[in-house]
């Protein structure tokens, strides 16, 4: 005949796996162990949506080392979900001092096929559409406060656009590099910045961009 205790222990794993299945991203192999023994002690019943969140701290101190990877399994933190934000949308971008422009504009002239990167030239007005259209808004609301606005006819950029026969040109190397070795290889060739993709793309911004390059990944062998 088992115990209370393995009733309650084989109950408590019965409950955790009825509970996984709902929650995909919980790591199954990893956490069923010592959830399981949080269950059991009753150190995870309660909620963060509470009111007074009462058992939280004690069962991340059960959890220990594994609350991070585990807590979405007991429901106290939101489910991860490693797909809705892919290395290729994130990325770091810096200023690099001490830019040589001359440089940089000879090295992407003319013919690129026996370098290890790709060309790609789009209008700076592109480049900054995105945040010109933001300023603007905010701008127009600020106004608004004081004064009657019609924002169709009151657009603070619909005048002469300087930016409109300027060309952005960037630099995508080839293959992929580490976020240190893309700040020296564009260094190297005179950009102005450089915009490090998570995914190790590596992107050098020439001068004439007045924002950070594109936002599109386009190393030809570092894609993924």
């Amino acid at each position: 005949m088992r115990s209370p205790y393995e009733i309650l222990s084989v109950s408590a794993i019965l409950f955790l796996f009825s509970g996984l299945s709902l929650t995909t991203a919980c790591n199954k192999a990893l956490c069923a162990s010592d959830v399981s023994k949080c269950l059991i002690q009753e150190l995870c019943q309660c909620r963060p949506t509470d009111e007074n969140c009462s058992c939280c701290k004690e069962c991340m101190l059960c959890l220990g080392s594994l609350w991070d990877e585990c807590c979405d399994c007991v429901g106290m933190c939101h489910p991860k979900n490693y797909t809705d934000t892919p290395p290729t949308s994130k990325s770091t971008v810096e200023d690099l001092k001490d830019s040589v422009p001359s440089l940089f504009k000879a090295l992407t002239e003319g013919d690129e096929s026996l370098a290890n990167w790709s060309i790609v030239s789009f209008p700076v007005s592109e480049e900054r559409s995105h945040h010109e259209n933001l300023v603007s808004f905010l701008e127009t609301l600020e106004e608004s406060q004081h004064k009657d606005v019609s924002l169709p006819g009151n657009s603070i950029r619909s005048g002469y656009n300087p930016d409109k026969d300027r060309m952005c040109t960037v630099v995508y190397f080839d293959d992929c590099m580490s976020m240190h070795q893309c700040k020296k290889s564009c260094q190297s060739m005179g950009s102005s910045k450089y915009r490090w993709f998570h995914n190790a793309c590596c992107e050098c911004i020439g001068p004439e961009c007045t924002d950070y390059g594109s936002k599109s990944v386009k190393c030809v062998n570092c894609m993924v």
